[in-house]
């Protein structure tokens, strides 16, 4: 039905926005912190977006979306950037707040180069195909500055937060990819997928999860310094 894209993204982001009333977590006063991140990210991904339209990296399935569309775009996909990483640093603040121990503070660094070193490996062979051109290429970016660069101590916390992440994502995403509501042109990817989720998308969203955790912990950590 063409309110599918839009109901998707109504049901990612309805309980997060529930649950930020829980007395603990108290989510919704860190929503000033997380907004500016979210309008800075979602630009740069939407900006990739676009082009990936033009080069026929994706295309969306004129069944399942309303026909309301901005710069080639529709509206339901410029929604998914802001529902989505709103969802997961819900669940990335969630998961602070409730499991005190770092699980993964020991092994951050070792993911973090594992990571570049796949990247590397999957730019050097497919470095033709554009989603996995940008894909990896920004990630790899990403992972340089959080890592190497400012020494980011969200990292390992970050990744945690993925791992847990990933169950509503191959639910979002295996719905989006099965109907299909998102159509993957072959040609610009590896053409390898994990069900009916590209291999890529894992990346990509780990790219977009990330700069958005980055910018809520500045913009968290600039406020605090302002107050001390």
């Amino acid at each position: 039905m063409k309110f599918s894209y839009l109901l998707i993204n109504l049901l990612t982001v309805i309980f997060p926005i529930i649950l930020s009333f829980d007395k603990r977590v108290q989510f919704y006063k860190s929503w000033k912190y997380l907004l500016p991140g979210l309008f800075i990210t979602g630009i740069l991904f939407l900006g990739w977006d676009y082009l990936f339209t033009i080069y026929k990296v994706w295309s969306f399935n004129p069944n399942y979306i309303i026909g309301i569309y901005i710069l080639n775009l529709p509206i339901e996909e410029i929604l998914f950037f802001i529902t989505v990483p709103f969802a997961c640093i819900f669940i990335y603040e969630c998961l602070n707040q409730y499991i005190k121990k770092n699980p993964l503070k020991s092994f951050s660094k070792v993911i973090s180069i594992f990571l570049l070193c796949l990247s590397a490996i999957l730019l050097f062979y497919f470095h033709t195909k554009v989603y996995t051109l940008i894909t990896f290429g920004l990630l790899a970016a990403i992972l340089i500055y959080a890592e190497f660069i400012v020494n980011a101590t969200a990292l390992s916390r970050f990744y945690f937060a993925y791992i847990i992440s990933l169950l509503p994502f191959y639910i979002i995403n295996g719905i989006l990819t099965s109907i299909p509501i998102v159509m993957y042109n072959n040609a610009q990817n590896m053409g390898y997928r994990i069900g009916t989720i590209p291999f890529e998308d894992h990346f990509y969203s780990m790219s977009l999860l990330l700069m958005n955790v980055l910018f809520f912990e500045f913009f968290c950590n600039r406020h605090k310094k302002v107050i001390a």
